[in-house]
């Protein structure tokens, strides 16, 4: 191997050497490339005996190494500006490789923080934002809903987030509002609305795969008096996997675009033990006291009337049926854990949910392109593919993620918006916010 050296120009210039380059434009893996950015935009990618080297530029060498653009988190709950958990959420995402970050809590300090990630006078991923939740609490009637939706299209937020306890005309008021303004509206689907109504809507995305569950339930079979618990988990014994299909291909037909958070889901109700859960590595960055609360979640959680390990089991398989007939059927899917939430720990818990999603059939490049093209295409942004013009969140792993989805947790570093953060500077920024009383 050799490279050649050319002159540089008067910019900031990062260049990866003898990289193995995934693109994600398409599944191939395009071996022994030279990759130069420039200000913060992929340049040229060629040859790693054909492209020259900018002199004075920082060299990255990628042997055995693998680029792959930067994941999102598509449901994620940012702290406000000024609380002592901030810092540590954008430090534990940037570490695992997560460039953007949907916020789905939104915050008025968010709109500022939006525009200081950006401009790069504040350190953590590209932040999408979304206002202050609109629910059965927050609105009080259907003038209200659309009142809040011109409030906060006016403020300058992206989306509109949508929670429980909306009735039917609060909702087609939110609605109404937010696409004559052209501002997308996101999140739950209101029990009083029902999945049907909710994808003729026009709503963006339906997180957590809410409504679903309770949609495949036929009104004569349901035991359970309507109480589903944890999203519908409960009635996964009533639910009838023939209607699967066509829920996937109604959702398909709609353009909703889904953000599962299996992971979320899962891990309330499966059978891995607390003391499991509460030892993972990422524990050493949470509170205890947020450990405990968590575990006495899951532990409440099964203790719950109608719950037992079988239907937890039938409705995790239920889930990952759905998941993946949805990604057959052409629906949109987006990579989204909901972090942080019930032991899912920023940026961690990101890559358990591209695991689950190769668990519920997706290959990993397929699992992959949930966090990184189809991200890009949701949001309309020039990320997400490794191209020529195209701004620079990257990752390199150590290992092939197209052959083992895992590969994704063997970072050798991240570049955020052109800047090159390496193993090194990842280890010295998670050493900062390790705890000693942490799991």
């Amino acid at each position: 191997m050799s490279f050649i050296v050319a002159a540089a120009a008067a910019a900031d210039v990062t260049v990866f050497v003898n990289v193995n380059v995934l693109p994600m434009s398409d599944e191939r893996i395009i071996a022994g490339q030279t990759v130069i950015v420039r200000d913060g935009i992929i340049g040229t990618i060629g040859n790693v005996d054909e492209v020259p080297v900018p002199e004075d530029a920082r060299v990255v060498d990628g042997t055995d190494r693998f680029l792959l653009p930067g994941l999102a988190e598509m449901h994620a709950h940012v702290p406000p500006v000024g609380s002592g958990e901030l810092e540590r959420d954008f430090a534990l995402f940037v570490a695992n490789g997560v460039t953007t970050v949907r916020g789905m809590l939104g915050h008025a300090s968010h709109l500022q923080l939006r525009e200081d990630l950006l401009a790069g006078s504040t350190f953590g991923p590209r932040l999408i934002t979304s206002g202050p939740s609109l629910n059965g609490r927050s609105v009080s009637g259907a003038a209200d809903g659309a009142r809040q939706v011109r409030e906060q299209h006016a403020a300058g937020y992206d989306f509109i987030k949508i929670h429980p306890g909306l009735d039917d005309e609060e909702f087609a008021a939110i609605a109404s509002a937010a696409n004559e303004l052209g501002i997308p509206f996101a999140g739950h689907v209101p029990v009083a609305v029902g999945l049907g109504n909710a994808l003729t809507s026009g709503i963006a995305s339906i997180d957590h795969l809410d409504g679903y569950m309770v949609a495949l339930v036929p009104p004569q079979r349901d035991a359970s008096g309507g109480y589903g618990g944890f999203f519908d988990v409960l009635l996964a014994g009533d639910a009838s996997e023939d209607r699967i299909a066509s829920l996937a291909e109604a959702t398909a037909a709609s353009g909703t675009w889904i953000v599962p958070t299996e992971t979320l889901v899962e891990q309330l109700i499966n059978e891995v033990p607390v003391g499991e859960l509460r030892n993972r590595i990422e524990m050493r960055y949470v509170p205890e006291a947020t450990v405990e609360r968590w575990v006495d979640v899951k532990q409440r959680q099964q203790q719950e009337r109608g719950f037992s390990a079988e239907v937890a089991a039938k409705a995790i398989r239920i889930r990952r049926k759905l998941l993946h007939a949805l990604h057959e059927a052409g629906a949109g899917i987006l990579l989204g854990s909901d972090a942080p939430q019930i032991f899912n720990v920023p940026g961690y818990s990101l890559h358990r949910e591209l695991e689950l999603m190769v668990a519920a059939g997706l290959t990993p490049f397929e699992a992959l392109q949930t966090g990184t093209t189809n991200v890009a295409q949701f949001l309309g942004l020039r990320t997400g593919v490794i191209a020529a013009g195209y701004e620079a969140d990257l990752v390199m792993l150590d290992s092939n993620p197209f052959e083992d989805i895992s590969s994704t947790r063997r970072l050798h570093g991240v570049m955020l918006r052109g800047k090159w953060y390496s193993g090194a500077d990842i280890e010295a920024l998670l050493g900062r916010f390790a705890l000693q009383d942490g799991g």
